[in-house]
């Protein structure tokens, strides 16, 4: 499978091509980066990186983007296949995502880390099981993350509000809030250093707190998944899929 890859001078860009080289059943055939980035011209594998998105992405069978949104949404437009791992995207971007499903395949991750979509399944059955708990959700990440929440503590949100069905989300706290409402879903964002990633969501009931947390240590685990996806969509008919139909089918088999 031919595998292009986006941001490659990007920290999750270097992982990911690092990633392909290593697996024998992937080619990487195209990398690329924005006009002035350093890692232009750079020799990686057999090839070197380039700033011709347009061109570059056609080589591939399937395009891998951890990006921004504007970016993702242009090279989307030259892709046959795509993974998408961007994060921070609005209600209209979506919107042309799913648009573009119509056209090619594409798999689509808050998180492509398998131990967080392992986290997902247990934060619903926690939701349910402790329905009048109150939920913090804690997400940190390293200084250079540029939106917050993450897309992982959206998606967590998201999940409990849906087994719940009810969301009255707040974002974080200063002053004189006043008493917690009841059914409350808050996110708190930390930014420093280095840090991968790490989620908790905290239920906090009389008399206990269970909390589950995932940790990423490295940016393996989501260059890892991201692979996964990429083989999953190998004659797959043009829609939108997530992890959950990516680990179906690695079930499956």
């Amino acid at each position: 499978m031919k595998i292009a890859i986006a941001g490659a001078g990007g920290r999750m860009g270097r992982t990911l091509i690092d990633a392909v080289l290593a697996d024998k059943a992937l080619s990487l055939v195209a990398a690329f980066d924005i006009a002035g980035s350093a890692a232009i011209g750079q020799q990686v594998g057999d090839i070197k990186v380039g700033a011709d998105a347009a061109a570059l992405i056609g080589r591939a069978d399937v395009l891998i983007d951890f990006t921004r949104p504007e970016g993702t949404l242009e090279h989307l437009k030259h892709a046959k296949a795509a993974v998408i791992g961007t994060t921070g995207f609005s209600a209209a971007q979506k919107k042309s995502i799913e648009e573009a499903a119509r056209r090619v395949p594409i798999v689509m991750a808050a998180n492509f880390a398998v131990g967080v979509n392992a986290a997902y399944v247990l934060v619903e059955a926690a939701a349910k099981m402790l329905g009048d708990y109150d939920v913090e959700i804690i997400e940190a990440h390293h200084k250079h993350k540029v939106d917050a929440p993450s897309g992982t503590a959206l998606k967590l949100g998201e999940i409990v509000a849906a087994a719940r069905k009810k969301g009255d989300f707040v974002f974080g706290r200063k002053g004189d809030t006043g008493e917690r409402p009841a059914g409350q879903i808050a996110y708190h964002s930390i930014r420093g250093g280095d840090i991968v990633g790490e989620h908790t969501v905290l239920f906090a009931g009389a008399g206990e707190r269970v909390e589950v947390t995932v940790r990423s240590q490295s940016r393996l685990t989501y260059a890892s998944g991201a692979l996964r996806a990429a083989k999953f969509l190998a004659g797959r008919k043009p829609g939108l899929y997530g992890m959950a139909d990516v680990l179906g089918a690695v079930a499956a088999r």
